[in-house]
């Protein structure tokens, strides 16, 4: 072995060689890790604890109430979950879409207009949408517009940066061409940049969707509407047939939505 191998031989064995900061990483790690299955009480213990309540619970899922009477009142309820979603998509949609164009770097807005709405988005999608919900129900009464509502503003944060992201992929070619020829910010905007994205945004929005809609089935433990509002009243009720009947109407909704978002998602050309 030359001399040349060897120094390389020894200096990969010394990169490989752990060393007191990876080890005291590795350690801090570990301690940390140890800290929080420590503070939630997660443990084989507990779960061995907990298996008979469990067992009982799942035996008692197992017989969904499919009486006609409680069919129609589950059909109502997913009905109004899926009107929140479109609704609150609608909303984030309409604020979200431009907050994304004024934030994305490639569209060059004033600085001052640029941070205007970062912070403005940061807010929106800062405060959960559980919270919007809450602070809604305190405001308009307990039913579905607080929830369609806390979708929208805390979709419309979400969408911006996202967007933001999109619209700052797209090729830089078309858009110096553009610029190039004299066209403003607007303009470059307009004819460069938003054209190139329109798929990734419409396969945005789909995904916002989904999320509205599996939101949407929570927030109605606070009394927004929805399913979620028949699923808590059947938990504080201990009506577990009827909680079993609602968790399986929620799988199928999602599954089928699942399902035409794939198809949309194929027809956009975006990748799903």
């Amino acid at each position: 072995m030359t001399t040349t191998e060897l120094a390389t031989t020894a200096q990969i064995t010394r990169r490989r060689r752990p060393t007191w900061r990876s080890t005291i990483s590795l350690v801090s790690g570990v301690l940390v890790i140890g800290w929080a299955f420590n503070g939630t009480g997660v443990s084989l213990a507990a779960l061995i604890d907990g298996w008979r309540s469990g067992a009982n619970l799942i035996a008692e899922l197992l017989h969904p109430d499919l009486s006609p009477e409680f069919l129609r009142i589950v059909w109502k309820a997913l009905v109004q979950t899926v009107q929140m979603a479109l609704v609150g998509l609608v909303i984030s949609a309409v604020f979200g879409l431009p907050l994304a164009i004024l934030l994305a770097g490639n569209v060059e807005a004033p600085r001052i207009v640029r941070e205007t709405a970062r912070w403005t988005a940061a807010v929106l999608r800062g405060v959960p949408d559980l919270l919007w919900a809450l602070l809604l129900v305190a405001c308009l009464g307990p039913g579905p517009a607080a929830g369609a509502l806390a979708l929208g503003i805390h979709g419309t944060g979400m969408l911006a940066k996202l967007g933001a992201e999109q619209l700052e992929a797209v090729d830089a070619g078309p858009v110096e061409a553009v610029r190039l020829m004299g066209a403003g910010r607007a303009a470059v905007a307009v004819l460069a940049i938003v054209p190139q994205a329109r798929a990734g945004g419409l396969s945005l929005l789909l995904y916002q969707a989904e999320c509205n809609i599996r939101v949407s089935t929570v927030l109605g433990f606070v009394g927004a509407g929805g399913i979620g509002q028949e699923i808590a009243l059947s938990v504080k009720l201990f009506r577990y047939e009827q909680l079993s009947t609602l968790v399986l109407a929620v799988l199928l909704l999602m599954f089928s939505l699942d399902v035409v978002s794939r198809r949309l998602r194929r027809r956009l050309g975006a990748v799903s």
